[in-house]
């Protein structure tokens, strides 16, 4: 059941951002954060903050992190939920990067009825997989400055060298073609049982990433506002 308590810009939002490396989720979900004003929760950011604080959940990840594991599914959705509880998450959130796996997104649902809440929506941006291959291998990125050039999308008009500081660009190492199409096939192929899971439970919207950012963002904004 899609909650029905919000309006676009109230603050009442609460959603998963899925997309495969490249679609630009960064992009939208700081259009999300400033339409919706909730607070951006990304796994990587929580497991860090909970590390640097000494937490005990951030003591118990360590372990498996500092060996090389994953990190178990019942601390990460434990880490999650700790995270959606704080003041700043009352009236929403936009999760990006969790869940990854059914088990997770099963696991979320239930810590969400204990808090009393639900999804609005999850936002799946789609694109085709050889323009995700083509956005990323031609990425290059200032070894100065770190400023972002793209070969054929936003190129430097000093060629090799950066506009910004005059830095030598380069390709980071697993933006090669072969390094990239993998990553995506893994993403699409892991993802796909959880996008199925959200479809089931008429909660999915899916987005064309492959279209002006300013219309993703458009559609993607519509999307959070219409309840059902």
């Amino acid at each position: 059941m899609i909650s029905s308590k919000s309006t676009p810009g109230d603050g009442e939002m609460r959603t998963i951002l899925l997309g495969p490396p490249g679609a630009g989720k960064g992009t939208q979900a700081s259009v999300i954060v400033n339409e919706f004003h909730v607070p951006h929760i990304s796994t990587g950011d929580i497991f860090r903050y909970n590390i640097k604080q000494g937490t005990d959940l951030g003591k118990k990840a360590k372990i498996y992190m500092d060996q090389g594991l994953l990190v178990p599914d019942e601390l990460v959705v434990a880490i999650v939920e700790d995270r959606l509880k704080q003041e700043d998450c009352k009236n929403g959130f936009l999760l990006d990067g969790f869940p990854r796996t059914v088990p997770q997104a099963e696991a979320l649902d239930n810590a969400l009825v204990k808090m009393d809440i639900s999804l609005d929506r999850v936002i799946n941006i789609e694109v085709d997989k050889d323009k995700l291959v083509r956005r990323a291998v031609g990425r290059r990125i200032c070894k100065e400055c770190g400023a972002t050039y793209h070969l054929e999308f936003n190129p430097s008009s000093k060629g090799e060298l950066c506009d910004q500081c005059g830095g030598k660009l380069y390709q980071r190492e697993d933006d090669t073609e072969e390094t990239v199409s993998k990553r995506i096939e893994v993403y699409l192929k892991e993802t796909q049982p959880l996008i199925q899971y959200y479809q089931e439970r008429d909660l999915l919207m899916v987005i064309n990433g492959d279209q002006d950012i300013a219309i993703v963002s458009k559609e993607i904004v519509d999307a959070l506002g219409r309840r059902s």
